[in-house]
């Protein structure tokens, strides 16, 4: 079981009705082939309601099925004169030489007709204006939005099915991984060795050749007494003596 809502959208209380003849030019309506200004040329004066009326279902989800009508009813009883389904700019049109006059298509059983309305206030003109553009809008941001839902549900499947096919990103057998931080890691070029001849140029930019360790003292001693013809006294057993006796009272030999 469905239940319907309805909510006024603009509201007036007074509104003149007059006869449209057809249109003799793509120029649009105009108020002056009314007789606006003959009393003879009103049929009606009639109160103007726009009504949004939503069908609700048994849950009470809102169908996509939104009606939108301008009705001419009695101002007195409330019936219903004549009722304008909207469904677009077409169905109300502006005329061109007023701002306060507007054609509209009326249906009846089927029928069409264009009726005239003129309202004495021109701010009643103007938010009867404002409010069918507000329909308008809201009838395109409606259905743009189903179609950019569709897209997007679209774009969220392909995201779902790209997701499933991850990528190996595992090591094969023999792989290896080469990080390098900053210089750390990096393996110098070898350097050729420099000669004596290279290192004698003694430029500040050069290399200094490795240097021997210094001789001992034992060396020292043993190079000065092979420079004089003597031999380590250590290993002939004469105690350190050079063949004469040292005693204060020796004799020389």
């Amino acid at each position: 079981m469905s239940e319907e809502i309805q909510r006024i959208l603009f509201l007036a209380p007074k509104v003149h009705i007059y006869a449209v003849p057809p249109l003799t030019s793509n120029t649009g309506h105009k108020a002056a082939t009314w007789n606006v200004d003959q009393p003879n040329s009103l049929i009606f004066t009639a109160r103007i309601r726009i009504i949004e009326t939503a069908t609700l279902s048994a849950d009470g989800a809102e169908n996509e099925n939104v009606r939108t009508d301008v009705r001419l009813e009695d101002p007195k009883t409330g019936d219903l004169f004549a009722n304008c389904p909207y469904e677009g700019a077409h169905c109300v049109e502006q005329v061109t030489d007023s701002s306060r006059f507007f054609a509209v298509r009326v249906v009846d059983s089927g029928r069409k007709a264009m009726l005239g309305i003129g309202f004495e206030e021109r701010s009643e003109a103007f938010d009867f204006g404002v409010s069918l553009q507000e329909i308008r809008r809201h009838a395109e941001s409606a259905a743009s939005g189903g179609a950019g839902a569709g897209k997007r549900g679209k774009k969220t499947d392909e995201a779902a099915a790209a997701a499933e096919k991850k990528k190996d990103y595992s090591l094969k057998e023999g792989e290896t991984i080469n990080i390098t931080i900053g210089n750390k890691g990096r393996r110098r070029a070898p350097s050729s060795p420099k000669t004596s001849s290279d290192s004698g140029g003694g430029g500040s930019g050069g290399a200094l050749p490795f240097l021997p360790p210094p001789p001992s003292a034992e060396d020292v001693k043993r190079n000065r007494m092979s420079q004089h013809g003597l031999e380590d006294f250590s290993k002939i057993g004469f105690d350190g003596k050079l063949g004469f006796d040292d005693d204060a009272f020796g004799d020389f030999v």
